[in-house]
Protein backbone atom coordinates (compact mmCIF):
# COMPACT_ATOMS: atom_id res chain seq x y z
CA UNK A 1 0.00 0.00 0.00
CA UNK A 2 0.93 3.64 -0.48
CA UNK A 3 0.23 5.44 2.78
CA UNK A 4 0.55 9.08 3.79
CA UNK A 5 1.11 9.89 7.48
CA UNK A 6 0.32 13.54 8.25
CA UNK A 7 1.83 14.37 11.61
CA UNK A 8 3.11 17.93 11.63
CA UNK A 9 2.57 20.63 14.21
CA UNK A 10 4.24 19.77 17.52
CA UNK A 11 6.30 16.87 18.82
CA UNK A 12 3.18 15.58 20.57
CA UNK A 13 1.61 14.90 17.18
CA UNK A 14 4.77 14.13 15.21
CA UNK A 15 6.35 11.48 17.43
CA UNK A 16 3.27 9.19 17.51
CA UNK A 17 2.84 9.59 13.76
CA UNK A 18 6.46 8.70 13.11
CA UNK A 19 6.09 5.61 15.32
CA UNK A 20 3.23 4.40 13.12
CA UNK A 21 5.12 5.35 9.96
CA UNK A 22 8.05 3.19 11.06
CA UNK A 23 5.69 0.30 11.81
CA UNK A 24 4.04 0.58 8.39
CA UNK A 25 7.38 0.81 6.61
CA UNK A 26 8.63 -2.26 8.49
CA UNK A 27 5.64 -4.14 7.08
CA UNK A 28 6.73 -3.29 3.56
CA UNK A 29 4.36 -0.43 2.79
CA UNK A 30 5.38 2.68 0.89
CA UNK A 31 5.13 5.50 3.43
CA UNK A 32 5.49 9.26 3.01
CA UNK A 33 5.41 11.55 6.04
CA UNK A 34 3.73 14.90 5.56
CA UNK A 35 4.53 17.84 7.82
CA UNK A 36 3.55 21.49 7.67
CA UNK A 37 7.06 22.66 6.84
CA UNK A 38 7.48 24.90 9.87
CA UNK A 39 10.96 25.31 11.35
CA UNK A 40 9.76 24.11 14.76
CA UNK A 41 9.22 20.62 13.32
CA UNK A 42 12.76 20.15 12.06
CA UNK A 43 14.28 18.78 15.28
CA UNK A 44 11.52 16.19 15.53
CA UNK A 45 11.20 15.19 11.88
CA UNK A 46 14.91 14.53 11.40
CA UNK A 47 14.44 11.13 13.04
CA UNK A 48 12.46 9.99 9.97
CA UNK A 49 14.73 8.75 7.18
CA UNK A 50 12.01 8.14 4.59
CA UNK A 51 10.43 10.53 2.06
CA UNK A 52 8.65 13.66 3.26
CA UNK A 53 6.36 16.33 1.88
CA UNK A 54 5.61 19.76 3.34
CA UNK A 55 1.99 20.85 3.06
CA UNK A 56 2.25 24.48 4.09
CA UNK A 57 -0.55 24.04 6.65
CA UNK A 58 -0.91 26.77 9.25
CA UNK A 59 -2.84 27.16 12.47
CA UNK A 60 -6.60 27.43 12.04
CA UNK A 61 -7.18 31.17 12.29
CA UNK A 62 -8.94 33.61 9.99
CA UNK A 63 -5.59 35.21 9.28
CA UNK A 64 -4.28 31.91 7.88
CA UNK A 65 -7.35 31.09 5.77
CA UNK A 66 -5.66 31.72 2.42
CA UNK A 67 -2.49 29.89 3.47
CA UNK A 68 -4.56 26.84 4.39
CA UNK A 69 -6.54 27.05 1.15
CA UNK A 70 -3.23 26.98 -0.74
CA UNK A 71 -2.17 24.04 1.41
CA UNK A 72 -5.34 22.11 0.50
CA UNK A 73 -4.70 22.73 -3.20
CA UNK A 74 -1.05 21.69 -2.75
CA UNK A 75 -2.07 18.49 -0.93
CA UNK A 76 -4.70 17.64 -3.53
CA UNK A 77 -2.16 18.07 -6.33
CA UNK A 78 0.34 15.83 -4.55
CA UNK A 79 -2.28 13.15 -3.98
CA UNK A 80 -3.29 13.27 -7.62
CA UNK A 81 0.37 12.76 -8.53
CA UNK A 82 1.18 9.96 -6.05
CA UNK A 83 -2.27 8.30 -5.67
CA UNK A 84 -1.97 7.00 -2.09
CA UNK A 85 -4.29 4.27 -0.82
CA UNK A 86 -4.81 5.77 2.62
CA UNK A 87 -4.08 8.78 4.79
CA UNK A 88 -3.43 8.68 8.53
CA UNK A 89 -3.66 12.12 10.15
CA UNK A 90 -2.55 12.60 13.75
CA UNK A 91 -4.59 15.68 14.62
CA UNK A 92 -3.81 19.40 15.05
CA UNK A 93 -4.11 22.09 12.39
CA UNK A 94 -1.67 20.21 10.17
CA UNK A 95 -4.30 17.53 9.57
CA UNK A 96 -6.91 19.74 7.92
CA UNK A 97 -5.42 20.28 4.43
CA UNK A 98 -4.36 16.62 3.99
CA UNK A 99 -7.73 15.26 5.14
CA UNK A 100 -9.78 17.65 3.01
CA UNK A 101 -7.58 16.82 0.03
CA UNK A 102 -7.81 13.07 0.66
CA UNK A 103 -11.58 13.20 1.00
CA UNK A 104 -11.89 15.09 -2.28
CA UNK A 105 -9.70 12.46 -3.98
CA UNK A 106 -11.69 9.58 -2.40
CA UNK A 107 -8.63 8.37 -0.47
CA UNK A 108 -9.39 6.43 2.72
CA UNK A 109 -8.96 8.65 5.77
CA UNK A 110 -7.99 7.55 9.29
CA UNK A 111 -7.44 9.87 12.23
CA UNK A 112 -5.74 9.48 15.56
CA UNK A 113 -6.75 11.50 18.63
CA UNK A 114 -4.08 11.58 21.30
CA UNK A 115 -5.92 13.30 24.13
CA UNK A 116 -8.88 12.42 26.31
CA UNK A 117 -10.89 15.31 24.85
CA UNK A 118 -10.69 15.65 21.04
CA UNK A 119 -9.26 18.79 19.55
CA UNK A 120 -11.28 20.92 17.14
CA UNK A 121 -9.45 19.50 14.13
CA UNK A 122 -10.26 15.86 14.89
CA UNK A 123 -13.79 16.71 15.97
CA UNK A 124 -14.43 18.46 12.64
CA UNK A 125 -12.49 16.06 10.41
CA UNK A 126 -13.97 12.90 11.95
CA UNK A 127 -16.96 13.27 9.60
CA UNK A 128 -14.60 12.46 6.71
CA UNK A 129 -12.83 9.56 8.42
CA UNK A 130 -13.33 5.84 7.96
CA UNK A 131 -12.35 5.48 11.62
CA UNK A 132 -10.72 7.39 14.46
CA UNK A 133 -8.09 5.70 16.63
CA UNK A 134 -8.18 6.96 20.22
CA UNK A 135 -5.74 6.81 23.11
CA UNK A 136 -8.26 6.82 25.96
CA UNK A 137 -11.47 4.77 25.96
CA UNK A 138 -13.34 7.75 27.44
CA UNK A 139 -12.79 9.74 24.22
CA UNK A 140 -15.58 7.80 22.51
CA UNK A 141 -18.24 9.82 24.31
CA UNK A 142 -16.91 13.00 22.69
CA UNK A 143 -17.23 11.61 19.14
CA UNK A 144 -20.86 10.44 18.84
CA UNK A 145 -21.73 8.72 15.59
CA UNK A 146 -18.07 8.17 14.70
CA UNK A 147 -16.37 4.77 14.47
CA UNK A 148 -13.66 4.81 17.15
CA UNK A 149 -11.05 2.18 17.95
CA UNK A 150 -9.08 2.35 21.20
CA UNK A 151 -5.45 1.74 20.26
CA UNK A 152 -3.57 3.71 22.88
CA UNK A 153 -1.00 6.28 21.85
CA UNK A 154 1.97 5.12 19.75
CA UNK A 155 5.33 6.05 21.22
CA UNK A 156 8.81 5.85 19.77
CA UNK A 157 10.17 2.34 20.22
CA UNK A 158 13.51 3.74 21.35
CA UNK A 159 12.04 5.85 24.16
CA UNK A 160 12.01 2.95 26.61
CA UNK A 161 15.50 1.73 25.67
CA UNK A 162 17.44 4.56 27.24
CA UNK A 163 20.37 4.18 29.60
CA UNK A 164 21.17 6.34 32.61
CA UNK A 165 23.64 9.08 31.76
CA UNK A 166 27.03 7.90 32.96
CA UNK A 167 28.05 11.39 34.11
CA UNK A 168 25.30 11.46 36.75
CA UNK A 169 26.43 10.09 40.15
CA UNK A 170 24.93 6.61 40.55
CA UNK A 171 23.29 7.47 43.88
CA UNK A 172 21.88 10.84 42.76
CA UNK A 173 18.23 11.83 43.13
CA UNK A 174 17.40 12.95 39.58
CA UNK A 175 14.55 15.31 38.72
CA UNK A 176 13.78 15.70 35.02
CA UNK A 177 11.80 18.85 34.11
CA UNK A 178 10.26 19.16 30.67
CA UNK A 179 7.61 21.41 29.24
CA UNK A 180 7.67 19.61 25.90
CA UNK A 181 9.70 20.33 22.78
CA UNK A 182 8.80 24.05 22.96
CA UNK A 183 9.35 24.41 26.70
CA UNK A 184 6.97 25.89 29.29
CA UNK A 185 7.98 29.23 30.80
CA UNK A 186 5.73 29.02 33.86
CA UNK A 187 6.97 25.51 34.69
CA UNK A 188 10.57 26.62 34.19
CA UNK A 189 10.20 29.50 36.66
CA UNK A 190 8.36 27.38 39.22
CA UNK A 191 10.81 24.49 39.14
CA UNK A 192 13.94 26.62 39.15
CA UNK A 193 12.81 28.14 42.44
CA UNK A 194 11.60 24.82 43.89
CA UNK A 195 14.80 22.99 43.01
CA UNK A 196 16.98 25.72 44.47
CA UNK A 197 15.04 25.33 47.72
CA UNK A 198 15.53 21.56 47.55
CA UNK A 199 19.27 22.00 46.96
CA UNK A 200 19.51 24.30 49.99
CA UNK A 201 17.66 21.83 52.22
CA UNK A 202 19.79 18.89 51.14
CA UNK A 203 22.97 20.93 51.65
CA UNK A 204 21.83 21.69 55.20
CA UNK A 205 21.26 18.01 55.83
CA UNK A 206 24.66 17.15 54.47
CA UNK A 207 26.30 19.69 56.72
CA UNK A 208 24.45 18.40 59.77
CA UNK A 209 25.91 15.57 61.80
CA UNK A 210 22.41 14.43 62.78
CA UNK A 211 21.00 11.87 60.32
CA UNK A 212 17.48 12.46 59.01
CA UNK A 213 15.09 9.84 60.44
CA UNK A 214 13.08 9.45 57.26
CA UNK A 215 16.06 9.12 54.97
CA UNK A 216 19.21 7.56 56.40
CA UNK A 217 21.04 8.15 53.11
CA UNK A 218 21.48 11.89 53.62
CA UNK A 219 24.42 11.97 51.24
CA UNK A 220 22.27 11.33 48.19
CA UNK A 221 22.98 14.32 45.91
CA UNK A 222 20.49 16.18 43.75
CA UNK A 223 20.86 16.28 39.96
CA UNK A 224 18.56 18.04 37.49
CA UNK A 225 17.83 17.45 33.83
CA UNK A 226 15.85 20.33 32.34
CA UNK A 227 14.42 20.77 28.84
CA UNK A 228 13.66 24.48 28.75
CA UNK A 229 12.63 25.54 25.28
CA UNK A 230 14.74 28.05 23.37
CA UNK A 231 13.77 31.21 25.27
CA UNK A 232 14.62 30.05 28.79
CA UNK A 233 17.78 28.00 28.31
CA UNK A 234 20.24 30.67 29.46
CA UNK A 235 18.06 31.79 32.37
CA UNK A 236 17.72 28.25 33.72
CA UNK A 237 21.41 27.46 33.28
CA UNK A 238 22.40 30.60 35.17
CA UNK A 239 19.91 29.94 37.97
CA UNK A 240 21.31 26.48 38.67
CA UNK A 241 24.90 27.63 38.33
CA UNK A 242 24.32 30.37 40.91
CA UNK A 243 23.54 27.75 43.58
CA UNK A 244 26.04 25.16 42.31
CA UNK A 245 23.26 22.74 41.41
CA UNK A 246 24.56 20.09 38.98
CA UNK A 247 22.29 20.11 35.94
CA UNK A 248 22.01 19.16 32.30
CA UNK A 249 20.08 22.01 30.67
CA UNK A 250 19.11 22.13 27.01
CA UNK A 251 16.54 24.04 25.01
CA UNK A 252 15.67 20.74 23.31
CA UNK A 253 16.72 17.46 24.88
CA UNK A 254 17.96 15.32 22.01
CA UNK A 255 18.51 12.25 24.20
CA UNK A 256 15.05 11.90 25.72
CA UNK A 257 15.30 8.14 26.20
CA UNK A 258 18.41 8.53 28.35
CA UNK A 259 16.89 11.49 30.19
CA UNK A 260 13.84 9.41 31.12
CA UNK A 261 16.04 6.44 32.08
CA UNK A 262 18.06 8.69 34.39
CA UNK A 263 15.11 10.26 36.19
CA UNK A 264 13.69 9.31 39.57
CA UNK A 265 10.72 11.60 38.92
CA UNK A 266 9.61 13.73 35.98
CA UNK A 267 7.88 17.10 36.24
CA UNK A 268 6.05 17.81 33.00
CA UNK A 269 3.11 19.18 31.12
CA UNK A 270 0.39 16.60 30.48
CA UNK A 271 0.30 16.33 26.73
CA UNK A 272 -0.79 12.83 25.73
CA UNK A 273 2.55 12.01 24.11
CA UNK A 274 4.42 12.86 27.32
CA UNK A 275 1.96 10.84 29.42
CA UNK A 276 2.32 7.69 27.35
CA UNK A 277 6.08 8.02 26.95
CA UNK A 278 6.35 8.14 30.73
CA UNK A 279 4.18 5.03 30.91
CA UNK A 280 6.44 3.25 28.42
CA UNK A 281 9.43 4.13 30.60
CA UNK A 282 7.66 3.44 33.90
CA UNK A 283 8.53 6.87 35.33
CA UNK A 284 6.44 8.54 38.04
CA UNK A 285 5.43 12.11 37.35
CA UNK A 286 4.14 15.36 38.70
CA UNK A 287 1.96 16.75 35.93
CA UNK A 288 1.36 20.49 35.69
CA UNK A 289 -1.19 20.76 32.86
CA UNK A 290 -1.14 23.72 30.51
CA UNK A 291 -4.06 25.81 31.82
CA UNK A 292 -4.83 27.28 28.40
CA UNK A 293 -4.94 23.90 26.62
CA UNK A 294 -8.00 23.58 24.40
CA UNK A 295 -10.97 22.23 26.36
CA UNK A 296 -8.64 21.73 29.32
CA UNK A 297 -7.57 18.43 27.77
CA UNK A 298 -4.22 18.31 29.60
CA UNK A 299 -6.03 18.30 32.93
CA UNK A 300 -8.14 15.35 31.84
CA UNK A 301 -5.04 13.53 30.56
CA UNK A 302 -3.29 14.07 33.89
CA UNK A 303 -6.38 13.08 35.83
CA UNK A 304 -6.60 9.76 33.97
CA UNK A 305 -3.07 8.87 35.12
CA UNK A 306 -3.42 10.32 38.61
CA UNK A 307 -6.59 8.28 39.16
CA UNK A 308 -4.50 5.13 38.74
CA UNK A 309 -1.88 6.27 41.24
CA UNK A 310 0.79 6.61 38.54
CA UNK A 311 1.21 10.36 38.82
CA UNK A 312 0.23 13.45 40.77
CA UNK A 313 -1.30 16.60 39.35
CA UNK A 314 -0.71 20.22 40.29
CA UNK A 315 -2.70 23.28 39.26
CA UNK A 316 -0.33 25.86 37.80
CA UNK A 317 -2.47 28.74 39.10
CA UNK A 318 -2.35 27.38 42.65
CA UNK A 319 1.18 26.02 42.88
CA UNK A 320 3.97 27.88 44.64
CA UNK A 321 7.64 26.98 44.54
CA UNK A 322 7.65 26.03 48.23
CA UNK A 323 4.81 23.54 47.65
CA UNK A 324 6.70 21.87 44.81
CA UNK A 325 9.86 21.83 46.95
CA UNK A 326 7.99 20.06 49.76
CA UNK A 327 6.47 17.61 47.29
CA UNK A 328 9.88 16.70 45.86
CA UNK A 329 11.43 16.49 49.32
CA UNK A 330 8.70 14.06 50.36
CA UNK A 331 9.52 11.88 47.36
CA UNK A 332 13.23 12.12 48.19
CA UNK A 333 12.55 10.96 51.74
CA UNK A 334 10.17 8.16 50.71
CA UNK A 335 11.63 6.42 47.64
CA UNK A 336 9.15 3.60 48.10
CA UNK A 337 6.39 5.99 47.05
CA UNK A 338 8.14 6.52 43.73
CA UNK A 339 8.63 2.78 43.28
CA UNK A 340 4.89 2.18 43.64
CA UNK A 341 4.05 5.05 41.28
CA UNK A 342 6.51 3.68 38.72
CA UNK A 343 4.85 0.26 38.82
CA UNK A 344 1.43 1.81 38.27
CA UNK A 345 2.74 4.02 35.51
CA UNK A 346 4.22 1.07 33.63
CA UNK A 347 0.90 -0.76 33.90
CA UNK A 348 -0.65 2.02 31.77
CA UNK A 349 1.78 1.57 28.88
CA UNK A 350 0.46 0.63 25.44
CA UNK A 351 3.47 -0.98 23.73
CA UNK A 352 1.41 -2.33 20.83
CA UNK A 353 -0.33 0.97 20.00
CA UNK A 354 1.64 1.62 16.80
CA UNK A 355 0.86 -1.90 15.56
CA UNK A 356 -2.85 -1.42 16.34
CA UNK A 357 -3.01 1.87 14.45
CA UNK A 358 -1.16 0.29 11.53
CA UNK A 359 -3.64 -2.60 11.54
CA UNK A 360 -6.51 -0.13 11.38
CA UNK A 361 -5.00 1.74 8.42
CA UNK A 362 -4.32 -1.54 6.61
CA UNK A 363 -7.88 -2.77 7.10
CA UNK A 364 -7.08 -5.48 9.62
CA UNK A 365 -9.17 -6.28 12.68
CA UNK A 366 -7.84 -4.46 15.74
CA UNK A 367 -7.98 -6.57 18.91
Amino acid sequence: MKIVVACGGTGGHAFPGLAVAEELRARGHEVVVWDSGRAIESSVMKSWTGPTFSTGARQLTARNAFANLRAIIRCRSEMKRTQPDALLAMGSYSSLPPVIAAHSRKVKVFLHEANTVPGKAVEFLSRFADAVAISFAMTTRHLPGVKTVCTGLPVRAAISRGRRFDFIPPNAFVVFVTGGSQGAHAVNLLLVDALRLLKTELDKRQASSTPQPLNPSTARPLYVIHQTGAKDETMVKDAYANVSLPARVHAFESEMADAFASADIVVARAGASTCFELAACGKPALFIPLPTALRNHQHFNADAFAAKGAADEGDQAQLAARQVFRYLLEKYDHPGHLTRMAERMRALATPDAAAKVADLVCGREVP
